[in-house]
């Protein structure tokens, strides 16, 4: 089987989950009686990713202890130590020899998703793209005041959106970031003095790709839900009702056990 790569960042602390993150690592919280961990790895594994790395910090024993419990769900996983409160730059910067495949897939250890992974994966490596972005639908927590036509039509709470506009300029769109994109290796590499020492991986290493290389942007048409604190953890069942695209567990289980992914 051809080798396909990504890292799962599990390194952080998870304090806005309160009390349940002081006692398990954040990408350890259960949604649906299951780990988020465990939905990622599963939904990877059915998009023909085979070898997974995962950089570790907080509680990352606990982690080792769950994927050896699990068996590594039969695919090669690496979990490396990468120190407690690293940034994400120094994370990517230590596993980075762990690449060895052409293009990579990074994501965060914090979210649960179900789209066609496989064909954007498949487009970004034809296209030889630098980055591929994955963009995807958020909630907005405040109240919203909607407006047509110059007048105001109706309030809202939580109201879905996947794109922003800005102050000052009406040609610049700015779409939400999910924290998942795919990576030419190489590109990765010939960058890592720039951003194994910053403090803000994204921000440093992203511009200056966007810059000197081809890279795109594609919505999801799927399933994408990231938990961040109590209420996004409560959310999953709720969205999970709403959107007939999220693999539910009852279901997963029962593809596993066929073992159609």
């Amino acid at each position: 089987m051809k080798n396909k790569t990504a890292v799962i960042l599990c390194g952080g602390k998870g304090s806005r989950l309160g009390s349940l993150g002081k006692k398990i690592p954040k990408t350890l919280v259960k949604a649906q009686n299951k780990e988020i961990l465990w939905y990622i790895i599963n939904f990877l594994k059915s998009s023909g990713f085979n070898n997974l790395v995962l950089p570790l910090g907080y509680k990352g024993n606990q982690i080792k202890k769950f994927l050896k419990k699990s068996n590594n769900f039969g695919i090669s996983i690496q979990a490396v130590n990468t120190g407690i409160n690293s940034n994400i730059g120094y994370r990517i910067n230590k596993i980075s020899k762990y690449l060895k495949d052409p293009n990579f897939l990074l994501l965060n250890g914090d979210a649960i998703f179900n789209f066609d992974l496989r064909r954007i994966f498949e487009s970004h490596c034809k296209n030889k793209f630098a980055i591929t972005f994955l963009s995807g639908e958020v909630t907005y927590p405040y109240g919203s005041i909607g407006i047509k036509n110059n007048k105001v039509i109706d309030f809202s709470r939580n109201l879905v959106f996947d794109k922003l506009s800005t102050k000052g300029n009406s040609n610049y769109i700015a779409y939400n970031y999910t924290g998942i994109s795919m990576i030419n290796t190489e590109v990765l590499k010939k960058h890592k003095k720039s951003f194994k020492k910053s403090d803000n991986f994204e921000q440093v290493f992203y511009p200056k790709v966007i810059k000197k290389f081809k890279t795109k942007l594609i919505k999801i048409n799927g399933f994408w839900h990231s938990i961040d604190n109590i209420k996004d953890l409560k959310a999953v069942d709720i969205k999970s009702k709403k959107n007939n695209k999220f693999l539910k567990l009852k279901k997963l289980k029962k593809l596993l056990n066929k073992k159609l992914i």
